[in-house]
């Protein structure tokens, strides 16, 4: 942009000039000092996480009751963010489960992927992987799979959860993916059906109440086969979406001890059990 010096413009009327160079001269500066803070907004490609748009559109609501843990086994699921986690000192704490983030569209794998899956395998844990679905980048059905051929199958070992679905606010950009709730149940559908066929389960669906509402409509058609895992930072997990008389699992909070995300499974280790035998 040219420098303007004094004596540059030549006019014969100088105080008409100023007011409208003065508010140049603002717009510009405000531009160049908001435009960085905007961007920063947005995170990159690959960085998403289970969970990324809870806090920041449901918020935080208070803490489970302790009592509740009786018949629930605890959980924690992790992704790129964590790097490599202290899976013995989570066994300690009694954390018997884990998924880890394995894709994301058709464009990115977990670089912590081994370590974190086999890791929380090798403590004991019955571990599982999750793809975060980006609907706007490629169709169910590739992405599904991406996910399967990059570490989300399922084995019959007793110790290995069916794949998870990530379906949730958009962190790059529309929260809907720009697609209406019926393209958005078809897109769903598809992954689903796709991941049935390459691997003989259904896929885990994990979401949050609110934003399925906003983006499919409240559809109910995948709660017959797709078990439930339902994010809320609550007391508990509140309405769940349509179709669904209870979760499966529950994501309770983004900040528990040892890595952030802690979960909750409906029931006892041996329903953990039975969800990887199938």
């Amino acid at each position: 942009m040219a420098v303007l010096r004094p004596g540059s413009i030549r006019s014969p009327r100088p105080r008409t000039l100023a007011a409208p160079l003065t508010a140049l001269f603002a717009a510009v500066a405000l531009t160049c000092t908001l435009t960085p803070a905007h961007a920063a907004t947005t995170p990159s490609r690959g960085s998403a996480y289970l969970g990324i748009g809870v806090l920041a559109h449901d918020g935080r609501g208070g803490a489970p009751t302790t009592g509740a843990q009786a018949t629930q086994t605890e959980g924690v699921d992790v992704s790129a963010y964590q790097g490599n986690v202290a899976w013995s000192t989570l066994w300690t704490s009694g954390v018997r489960w884990a998924y880890s983030k394995a894709t994301e569209g058709t464009y990115y794998t977990n670089p912590y992927f081994a370590q974190q899956y086999n890791g929380s395998y090798n403590v004991g844990m019955i571990r599982g992987a999750y793809h975060f679905a980006t609907p706007d980048t490629a169709g169910g059905a590739a992405q599904a799979n991406y996910f399967v051929d990059h570490g989300g199958g399922w084995s019959r070992d007793g110790r290995t959860l069916p794949g998870t679905l990530d379906i949730e606010w958009n962190p790059y950009g529309a929260a809907c993916y720009g697609k209406t709730a019926s393209q958005m149940a078809g897109w769903i559908a598809d992954f689903v059906n796709t991941y049935k066929a390459r691997t003989g389960r259904y896929p885990v669906i994990y979401t949050a109440a609110s934003w399925w509402t906003q983006c499919t409509g409240d559809y109910s058609g995948f709660a017959v086969n797709d078990p439930l895992w339902i994010a809320r930072y609550a007391a508990d997990p509140g309405t769940l979406p349509a179709g669904w008389a209870f979760q499966t699992m529950w994501q309770y909070t983004s900040s528990g001890p040892t890595v952030g995300d802690h979960d909750r499974f409906n029931g006892a280790l041996d329903r953990v059990q039975a969800l990887a035998n199938g």
